[in-house]
């Protein structure tokens, strides 16, 4: 059974892959301009980051084509809870790891909380925003979307941005760690760059 996407849903979906490649793209100038190298928990949350922002990408794609069908749909909001599950658990697991009294915790705060604590509270608002979708799909999926070119044009560029910050994070890791097994548990420098 084919499905229409919202107005409202379409740009939600828009909005979560903008917002996700916010925080990718920050974390990005953090790394380079303040120096914030990321360690190996922190490398894997911004995997799992990806991991919840391809279910709204694939969302978005198949409603582009006409074929976004409701276990599409399913689908996506189902990886973004994978993403969004696994990404909780590794950054609790950071935060964990300095919860004791007088921790000064890994890296400067960022409002009150460091990147890895807003980054358990991101993944766990993931979960609950697709908890709450997947709770209340008839309601949201009754109206067409925007099929202007200027929104699909608005939509590839979000897209972009985000296919871009996946690429850039990526090339970074590489250079950073290297081709390396095992990953430094505080890096120092970029692994790859002093290889030559």
């Amino acid at each position: 059974m084919k499905i229409s996407l919202s107005t409202l849903l379409y740009w939600f979906f828009h909005l979560w892959l903008l917002a996700m490649s916010i925080i990718l793209l920050v974390a990005l100038i953090l790394q380079f301009a303040g120096g914030e190298l990321p360690c190996p928990l922190c490398m894997l949350q911004r995997y799992c980051m990806y991991l919840s922002t391809l279910g709204p990408m694939w969302i978005i794609l198949q409603a582009h084509r006409g074929e976004l069908r409701l276990h599409n749909y399913n689908q996506g909001l189902a990886l973004a809870q994978l993403g969004a599950l696994l990404g909780a658990v590794i950054a609790g697991r950071q935060d964990l790891l300095h919860i004791l009294p007088g921790d000064a915790g890994y890296g400067p705060p960022f409002f009150g909380l460091h990147l890895y604590s807003w980054a358990f509270l991101s993944f766990c608002g993931v979960l609950l925003v697709c908890s709450w979708l997947l709770l209340s799909p008839p309601v949201l999926l009754k109206a067409d979307a925007p099929a202007a070119m200027t929104s699909r044009r608005l939509s590839m560029y979000t897209i972009g941005l985000f296919v871009f910050t996946l690429g850039a994070n990526a090339v970074m890791i590489v250079f950073l760690e290297g081709f390396a097994w095992v990953l430094p548990d505080d890096p120092v420098g970029y692994h790859l760059l002093q290889q030559f």
